[in-house]
C-alpha cells in the first residue's frame, strides 16, 4: 500500500510540475487541495508539506531568474516587510489554534476561497490590469506615493494567505504586483519578483509548520522526486502550447478544485 502511494504522489508531483513549468501558476494552488482531496492527508500536514514542495522549486527557479536579472528587488523588499511578520503571527496563531482551525474547516475555507479567487483573477488578469492602467492606476503622484505601503499591505496579505494554505504566490500576487506597478513590470521581471518574493515566505513558513509538526517528509521526497522533471518537461512545452488554451483551462481546474474544496 506504502509503495503504490509513493508511486502515486510522485505521479501527482509531475503532473502539478509539469503544469508549473508550462504555466508558471499552480503549484500551491493544486498541490495541497490535492493532497487534501485524493490522498486523505489533513489540511494543516497538506499545507505544511507543501511550503516545503514550493521552496525547494522555486529557489531553483528563483536562481535563474536572479542570474537573469529578472526579480526588482525594490518590490521584493516592500512585500517581505509586510509578509514575514504576517508569516510569523500566522504561524504563532496556528500553534495555538492549529487543530481548531482544522476541526472547524477553516483552513480548508480559506483554501477553497482563495483557489476561487485565483481562478477568477487567471483568465482576467491582463483585462483587469489594462483596465486598471487606463485609469491611471498606478501612474498619478498620488498612487505612486502609496505605492510603497500598498505593496507593504499586499505582502501581509500574502504572507498571511501562503501560511494558511500554501496559496497566494502566483495568480494572486500576480495580479496585485500588476495592479500596482502596471508599467513597471514587464512579463519576465513580473513572474521573477513573484518567485523570489515567494521563497523566503515559503521557506519560514515551511519551518514554522516543521516545528508545529504539520508536515510529511516521505511524501515531500514522493512528490518532488516527480515534480523536478515536470517543471522541466512544462518549460520545454511551452512552445508548444497557446496561451488561451492553458489559461482558461487552469483556471477551470481551480475553480472545480476551489468549488470541490468549499462544498
Amino acid at each position: 500500500m506504502g509503495a503504490h502511494l509513493d508511486w502515486l504522489s510522485t505521479l501527482a508531483g509531475f503532473l502539478v510540475g509539469t503544469i508549473v513549468g508550462l504555466t508558471g501558476v499552480g503549484g500551491g494552488s493544486l498541490m495541497s487541495p490535492l493532497l487534501i482531496l485524493l490522498f486523505g492527508v489533513a489540511p494543516a500536514t497538506a499545507v505544511g508539506t507543501d511550503l516545503w514542495f514550493a521552496a525547494i522549486t522555486k529557489m531553483a527557479g528563483g536562481a535563474i531568474h536572479h542570474r537573469q536579472n529578472n526579480a526588482d528587488w525594490q518590490i521584493v523588499r516592500r512585500l517581505c516587510i509586510g509578509s514575514l511578520p504576517a508569516v510569523a503571527l500566522t504561524l504563532w496563531w496556528l500553534a495555538d489554534h492549529g487543530q481548531r482551525a482544522q476541526s472547524g474547516g477553516l483552513i480548508v475555507r480559506t483554501l477553497g476561497i482563495t483557489l476561487v479567487l485565483s481562478a477568477i483573477a487567471t483568465p482576467f488578469r491582463r483585462r483587469i490590469v489594462e483596465r486598471f492602467a487606463r485609469s491611471g492606476g498606478g501612474q498619478s503622484d498620488t498612487a505612486r506615493r502609496w505605492q510603497p505601503i500598498l505593496t507593504v499591505a499586499a505582502g501581509a496579505l500574502l504572507g498571511t494567505l501562503i501560511t494558511l494554505t500554501s496559496v497566494g504566490a502566483g495568480a494572486l500576487g500576480a495580479t496585485l504586483l500588476l495592479m500596482l506597478y502596471p508599467l513597471r513590470l514587464t512579463a519576465k521581471r513580473l513572474v521573477g519578483t513573484d518567485i523570489v518574493h515567494a521563497i523566503p515566505v515559503a521557506l519560514i513558513g515551511g519551518i514554522g509548520h516543521a516545528v508545529i509538526g504539520n508536515i510529511n517528509l516521505p511524501l515531500l521526497g514522493s512528490l518532488l522526486l516527480g515534480s523536478i522533471p515536470g517543471v522541466i518537461l512544462g518549460a520545454r512545452l511551452t512552445d508548444h502550447f497557446s496561451e488561451r488554451v492553458v489559461t482558461p483551462a487552469l483556471a477551470l481546474v481551480l475553480l472545480i478544485v476551489g468549488t470541490r474544496l468549499l462544498i
